[in-house]
């Protein structure tokens, strides 16, 4: 079992790369990287105007709203499509200009970025209730787990470790299996990264 719990207070506030807002860093591949020479990273943010999202060359993105009413994204020349907390994760390219507009005051949402040339990722929603487990296989990939509300216990076979809310668990790549089991009704995403040619 080669895994980590970072807590909240954990966490790293910052400025937004276009400074119209604040984001929480969660976790930066390689560590120490900054906003324009990461590999991968994972925050949170408070949308809480309307505007341009921040532009990252070479990077592809992932937005999840977690709570708020929702927002409508038009990304370069497509439709604005609304998102809110009941949304899938949705995926854009975050190098093409995007514009967010509230529907009904702040949110706050999760945005995992990969570098285009080294990485990609995936990002699962999962809503458990008591009792509920989750199954991850941690051998071919990085996965990282972001609890955003409820109780969750992680066990790689030697142990469980508790994840309550907004806490993360980062699990290195190549240390197998593992299960979240739900204690009280719990929102998890889950977090896959790989190397783009893996």
């Amino acid at each position: 079992m080669t895994g980590r719990v970072v807590n909240p207070d954990r966490y790293r506030r910052m400025p937004w790369k276009n400074g119209g807002g604040e984001t929480i860093e969660i976790a930066i591949f390689p560590s120490g990287a900054g906003l324009d020479d990461f590999g991968w990273r994972i925050s949170t943010a408070t949308v809480a105007s309307d505007g341009p999202f921040s532009i990252f060359e070479g990077i592809d993105r992932t937005l999840c709203v977690l709570s708020g009413s929702g927002i409508s994204l038009a990304v370069d020349d497509a439709e604005a499509l609304a998102l809110d907390p009941d949304s899938p994760p949705f995926s854009f390219p975050a190098d093409a200009p995007a514009v967010a507009r509230l529907i009904g005051g702040p949110i706050v949402d999760l945005n995992v970025m990969t570098r285009r040339c080294a990485w990609r990722h995936a990002v699962r929603r999962h809503r458990m209730e008591a009792g509920d487990t989750v199954a991850l296989d941690a051998a071919a990939m990085q996965t990282i787990v972001f609890c955003r509300s409820g109780f969750v216990d992680a066990d790689g076979g030697s142990g469980s470790m508790p994840l309550t809310s907004n806490a993360t668990l980062i699990i290195e790549k190549g240390f197998g299996r593992w299960q979240l089991r739900a204690n009280k009704p719990s929102v998890v995403f889950v977090i896959l990264i790989d190397p783009a040619n893996g």
